[in-house]
């Protein structure tokens, strides 16, 4: 019971000072440096916390935290931009709206749903973890992360989950191009998506956005329009976070 609660609060510590070096850990606690270490990396591959992209020597909350208790994301700048815009995204294309936040390279967490009226509709659980290459919302992350991270993304080798899932990281050209990423039964089937991402002052991807759909009601026509709509979305959640 000692390490569960030394291992608690170490993730208390992390959420408070993120991103957090171990030797700062070690000083706050006044335990060994090797045991700070032991309990991070534990933490880490239980997905509760990770690296920081930016600096991996330091530590910071993982994503799947949040999917834990999304109501704790309320507090938040991201959260609390994003719901209303996504409410207005539902009420005008009536489809469901996913907002998913990056875990790592590791894949997409779903952090808060706004559904649709339609009878039949997609659904995804918040806390429900996606690859980066076969979602639209993933690979709208994807397409804006450094060069270095993309390729050992795709050294690491990209599963496919059905015939259609791509694999091509040119792709990643066109969604930075048009501002939106297509998701057309390429993860589960049956389910189609437009995404976009939400951006941070510097262009690093927060967040994305998702208009989610049966592929019954999906129109490739109509694509380009979801792209704008979506896209408009998330660059009001990007307004909106800054408080502009």
């Amino acid at each position: 019971m000692k390490s569960v609660t030394r291992s608690l609060r170490i993730l208390e510590a992390v959420a408070q000072h993120q991103p957090v070096t171990v030797g700062e850990l070690t000083k706050l606690f006044g335990l060994p440096k090797s045991t700070v270490q032991r309990t991070l990396v534990t933490l880490a591959e239980a997905g509760w916390l990770r690296a920081n992209r930016k600096d991996t020597t330091r530590w910071e909350i993982g994503a799947r935290v949040l999917a834990v208790r999304p109501a704790a994301l309320q507090g938040s700048s991201l959260f609390a931009a994003a719901r209303e815009p996504m409410m207005q995204l539902r009420d005008q294309v009536d489809e469901t709206i996913h907002l998913s936040v990056p875990d790592a390279l590791d894949g997409m967490v779903v952090v808060d749903r706004v559904d649709c009226a339609q009878a039949v509709r997609t659904f995804h659980t918040i806390g429900d973890l996606s690859p980066l290459h076969a979602t639209a919302v993933g690979r709208a992350v994807l397409a804006h992360l450094p060069k270095q991270d993309v390729e050992e993304f795709i050294a690491g080798g990209l599963e496919r989950f059905s015939d259609t899932t791509p694999v091509d990281p040119a792709e990643l050209d066109r969604i930075r191009t048009e501002g939106y990423a297509v998701n057309d039964n390429q993860f589960r089937p049956g389910v189609c998506a437009v995404a976009a991402p939400v951006l941070d002052e510097d262009g690093t991807p927060l967040a994305a956005v998702a208009i989610s759909m049966p592929d019954s009601r999906y129109d490739a026509e109509r694509t380009p329009e979801w792209g704008r709509l979506v896209a408009d979305t998330t660059a009001e959640i990007a307004r909106r976070r800054l408080g502009a």
